[in-house]
């Protein structure tokens, strides 16, 4: 499927995968996934990441959920970072990582680049999420949470 901007977008849970990704797609991540202690526990290593901004977005707080969404946002700028150098096993283990409520699209980082990133569908607050605060306050549970997922995939 394709959005009003022509990016392309997968909107069933469990296949964003199946029919999009090729070998050297990145992945704009802005949440939790731009932890390093994040990223070793769900795929065991950590790719390359290399801090990125993305206008017309925002990284917005979700109710009740330490974890954020990326929304549209006139005039927003979401900071996060491209990991690069996944492969298939590492995608399917991050996109089985990822809720339902998100979508996999394809967004242009500046005028040269693009790349894949995880889309939030459903209710946000009205606040910003900070990884400053998320680092300080969740990431030590957060990490051992997603060692606990891991074992049971």
């Amino acid at each position: 499927m394709v959005d009003d901007s022509g990016a392309d977008v997968s909107t069933e849970p469990g296949q964003r995968l199946g029919r999009s990704i090729a070998n050297g797609d990145q992945l704009f991540v802005y949440g939790t996934l731009q932890f390093p202690e994040v990223l070793v526990e769900l795929v065991g290593r950590c790719p390359e990441l290399v801090a990125a901004e993305l206008t017309g977005w925002r990284v917005a707080a979700l109710p009740g959920r330490v974890y954020p969404g990326l929304v549209p946002a006139v005039g927003g700028v979401a900071r996060g970072a491209v990991l690069s150098g996944l492969d298939a096993r590492e995608w399917a283990v991050l996109d089985a990582f990822e809720d339902h409520e998100y979508e996999l699209r394809r967004v242009r980082l500046g005028s040269a680049m693009s790349a894949w990133t995880y889309v939030w569908t459903s209710v946000v607050a009205q606040d910003d999420w900070y990884a400053e605060h998320f680092a300080a306050e969740h990431l030590s549970a957060f990490v051992a949470r997603c060692a606990e997922w891991r074992r049971l995939l």
